[in-house]
């Protein structure tokens, strides 16, 4: 199977020998194809790939984690994290972090519906505008539209069934309300998830060829969430008043039933959260439009509750709950500079407080506070088909905390994270480029809660650790791309102090201890490949193909993307895993778009501390779509994991321990897309274009 990318790098090849020798007509021909305000399914940046949801049913039939599942080279699991080419994400929402992880991230993103997504932009370079807390990339959800002249509104549906040991439904319902005139424009976002699921799994110790199972458990799950995303934009002249407010609501239910050595139960747990985000933002405008002042004001609070109950005991074995305040401020200006093409500079500043608390059947357990002030200074230049990107940033952080029996060892630091990118355009349409910047990510709250908050029973313990360290990452990358979606690269990232997830064994009580640490050293290599194959070049040629104008996302194409990923830990002799994607897109007749997406990640490789007995992220899925009634209805039909195959199989490295975990992937279902028509004959809706310009969505409604 390894053979499968050698194609794409041929046809890599022959693409960029072809288009060097077109002459200068040719290529003012292809950049007019290309520059267009077609959404595109997948684009390719210089210092980010942007995914566009909206339009893909094969995405945005169920949730946000399941469509992101789907993207080509990342990886979402609950044993690691999200990682894209190797690359530790930190996911951000409408451009501001969302300052949550591990299973509260996982569950948050469960329970939001994928059709009130926009686009994902995924930024693999981060410049010194960004926080240097990002870590080795961003990931950010784009749930925002542009508002129509007079008011609209769209419905979305999205229905699925799964049917294992019984039939589990799974519904999402949304309606976008949006209106703009030439004072104020506003947007309501609301919507529902109700989702039923099932997950068994189970922890083995295998010693000297004897097998003992410690853990096996069957779990009826039921999700249900609500959400409201608002805004308002007020026309001030020139400038601009923007105010955003979310409300997300979860309440979820569990019933477990579980055994191992010692024991066997009935457990149910019930998990609600709140989480509310209110920012405000203005926008300075002048008289050169390239000039840029903007000051954004962001609130942010969010509250956890976990009970855990079991069958025949009155009071809770588990009863936690957590509250996390964060308030940050920050300001960026930008103006062009006179002696380069398309050149700039830009700084700012930020200043954010977080505090964070733990509560044990009502006993406070941890007090955490973090503070961080921060400035940057970036430069950009261009001088003919060269292009440079030199910043810094510089942040001073004060956290500090307790537990019920210490004080957290404090973390009271000033650090300078630079930043530099060149890029050299071989043609119109065909660049190369090389990065390096420098970042820290802080640990997780949810990663430093002493307290569990996912299910456990006897022979398991889930614990946070509040003396984790934050990670500081070097990260470099060299990458070739052509016409947007075709790229090549190489990219590392040095660490220190990695946080990652560690399962081991109490030999003495077999009891297993899942928790979190830092690694002193890590480095993980990653090459991968993306490239789009148009299924007329088997019929046409290469030369015939490049000649047509045509768009890509309205041909049959097939879309290969492999990787090779490669964690190395000085104390572990690890080994590396490819990871494979194919995404195939087929026009039927009656202009019915067939897509195909496969996925699959092979075994016997380390991912961190633990290697994977079996492939994982091993999927099939299937989608029909089609669009009636002038494009307003769209309606698609899906099937994802037809085979079945999706599962995750791990040894828990220098330990005995073998994890196995199976979920309800196989699914069927469908989902509608509506735009409400509007008896208006003067609406129109204003272009939607993906944002060229490297600095943070702002998240609100567009000009």
């Amino acid at each position: 199977m390894k053979n499968i990318f050698i194609l794409p790098i041929l046809f890599f090849v022959s693409v960029l020998q072809i288009s060097a020798q077109e002459n200068s007509k040719k290529a003012e021909e292809l950049k007019e194809v290309t520059i267009t305000k077609t959404k595109k399914a997948i684009e390719q940046k210089a210092d980010r790939t942007i995914f566009d949801f909206a339009s893909q049913p094969s995405l945005n039939s169920g949730s946000v984690l399941e469509g992101l599942k789907k993207l080509p080279g990342l990886i979402a699991s609950d044993i690691a994290g999200m990682m894209y080419q190797g690359k530790q994400l930190e996911v951000f929402m409408d451009g501001r972090p969302l300052n949550i992880s591990s299973n509260e991230l996982n569950g948050f993103l469960e329970g939001m519906p994928a059709n009130a997504i926009e686009r994902i932009e995924i930024i693999t370079q981060p410049g010194a505008e960004f926080p240097a807390t990002s870590g080795g990339a961003i990931l950010n959800i784009i749930t925002n539209k542009n508002a129509k002249n007079f008011l609209s509104a769209t419905y979305t549906n999205s229905t699925n069934v799964t049917n294992y040991d019984r039939l589990r439904w799974r519904v999402n319902n949304s309606i976008l309300l949006n209106a703009k005139n030439k004072y104020f424009g506003w947007q309501l976002n609301m919507g529902q998830n109700y989702r039923e699921s099932a997950t068994w799994g189970s922890f083995t110790k295998i010693e000297n060829q004897v097998s003992s199972l410690l853990s096996q458990i069957s779990s009826d799950r039921l999700g249900r969430s609500n959400f409201m995303k608002s805004s308002l934009t007020f026309d001030l002249k020139k400038d601009r008043l923007l105010l955003n407010y979310d409300l997300n609501l979860n309440n979820n239910n569990s019933d477990t039933d579980s055994k191992g050595i010692g024991f066997s139960s009935l457990d149910a747990t019930n998990s609600q959260s709140i989480r509310q985000d209110a920012v405000a933002t203005y926008q300075k405008r002048f008289d050169d439009k390239t000039k840029k002042l903007d000051f954004v004001l962001n609130f942010n609070q969010n509250t956890n509750e976990f009970l855990l109950n079991t069958a025949g005991i009155v009071a809770p074995i588990l009863d936690n709950s957590s509250f996390q305040k964060y308030l940050n401020f920050k300001f960026d200006y930008s103006q062009p500079i006179s002696f380069s093409d398309e050149g700039k500079i830009s700084f700012g500043g930020l200043r954010d407080d977080l505090i964070f608390q733990t509560q044990s059947k009502g006993i406070t357990n941890l007090d955490y506070e973090r503070s961080t002030t921060a400035g940057y200074f970036e430069l950009q230049t261009k001088f003919k088909s060269l292009s440079f990107i030199l910043g810094g940033r510089a942040e001073d952080y004060s956290i500090t905390g307790k537990t019920l029996t210490t004080e957290l060892i404090p973390f009271q630091q000033f650090r300078f994270f630079p930043n530099a990118s060149a890029q050299y355009n071989l043609n119109k349409n065909v660049f190369f480029n090389v990065n390096y910047n420098k970042k820290i990510t802080l640990p997780s709250t949810s990663a430093l809660n002493p307290n569990n908050t996912s299910y456990q029973n006897q022979n398991i313990d889930n614990t946070g650790n509040p003396n984790l360290q934050p990670t500081i990452f070097d990260n470099y990358e060299v990458k070739l791309s052509a016409y947007d979606y075709a790229f090549i690269g190489y990219s590392v990232s040095n660490t220190k102090n990695q946080v990652v997830q560690r399962i081991n064994l109490n030999p003495r009580s077999n009891v297993v201890i899942n928790t979190f640490e830092n690694v002193p050293e890590l480095k993980v290599h990653n090459f991968n490949i993306g490239m789009p194959i148009p299924y007329m070049l088997f019929t046409k040629g290469l030369a015939e193909t490049m000649k047509m104008n045509v768009n890509p996302d309205e041909m049959n194409f097939l879309f290969v993307y492999a990787a090779y990923q490669l964690h190395q830990i000085p104390t572990l002799d690890t080994r590396g895993f490819w990871i494979y994607n194919l995404m195939s897109q087929l026009v039927l007749p009656s202009k019915i778009k067939f897509v195909t997406n496969f996925s699959y990640i092979t075994a016997n490789g380390n991912y961190y501390y633990f290697l994977a007995e079996k492939p994982f992220n091993n999927s099939l899925d299937l989608s029909f779509s089609k669009k009636f009634f002038n494009d307003r209805l769209s309606v698609s039909i899906n099937v994802d994991d037809l085979l079945n195959t999706n599962r995750i199989v791990f040894n828990s490295v220098n330990t005995p321990l073998f994890l196995n975990n199976k979920q309800d992937t196989r699914r069927f279902g469908f989902s509608i897309n509506y735009k409400i028509p509007t008896k208006n004959k003067l609406a129109r809706e204003t272009p939607i274009l993906l944002n060229k310009d490297k600095k943070e969505d702002s998240g609100i409604i567009g000009n």
